[in-house]
């Protein structure tokens, strides 16, 4: 019964309430998933759809998500093959504070250019703020929750679910990203060109103008 309850803790021979570790697991997951809905929805909604294609900045600010997203993949993929350890989260939390401070830095750096009075920013706000603003937001979220990850250290060591069909979406989720990965790539190469610079208020794709 006990085995049902606590799990031994890798690397420290300690042990932790199993449903502790299954909560970690998922929040990684729930990270994972949270950039996937926010990379998706920059894509396909706002550049596909309404026609707002992203400036340097904004595919920085992207290229950051994707970094710091790495850190909780490792973290997910690893434990999903029965090698989750301390080293493995703290290495996690470690690539998404990296990736986070970049991002901050370059969101920061939007948010100045349209801080003036009667700046209408770039792009279009969402409840009440651009897009960037809330890149900064979500790279000061993803602190805290490092924070808290790095501060729980042993007890929140992730362990994988035994079920197959929970491992399978969890699979899912990380596999889609990667496949958003591999998108951007092809949307910012399209967008580019074979220019080395991209125009601060790009119009179209590069690539295919004449």
């Amino acid at each position: 019964m006990s085995t049902l309850i606590e799990a031994e803790t890798p690397e420290t021979g300690e042990t932790s309430p199993r449903i502790i570790r299954l909560l970690s697991f998922w929040a990684h997951v729930a990270f994972i998933a949270g950039y996937l809905g926010i990379l998706s929805a920059a894509m396909f909604w706002f550049q596909f759809a309404q026609g707002e294609y992203p400036c340097p900045l904004c595919i920085l600010q992207r290229m950051a998500m994707m970094l710091v997203a790495i850190g909780p993949i490792y973290v997910v993929s690893q434990t999903l093959r029965g090698r989750g350890s301390l080293g493995v989260l703290a290495t996690g939390a470690g690539i998404a504070i990296l990736g986070s401070v970049l991002g901050m830095a370059m969101s920061g750096r939007q948010v100045l250019l349209h801080i003036a009075p009667g700046d209408q920013g770039y792009g279009t706000a969402v409840l009440g703020m651009h897009l960037y603003t809330w890149a900064l937001v979500s790279f000061l979220v993803v602190l805290v929750f490092c924070g808290v990850v790095l501060a729980g250290g042993r007890w929140l060591v992730p362990v994988a679910p035994t079920s197959a069909p929970l491992r399978i979406v969890a699979w899912a989720v990380v596999w889609l990203f990667v496949l958003t990965i591999a998108i951007n790539a092809v949307v910012v190469f399209a967008e580019a060109g074979w220019n080395l610079y991209l125009p601060d208020n790009p119009t179209g794709y590069r690539l295919f103008e004449g």
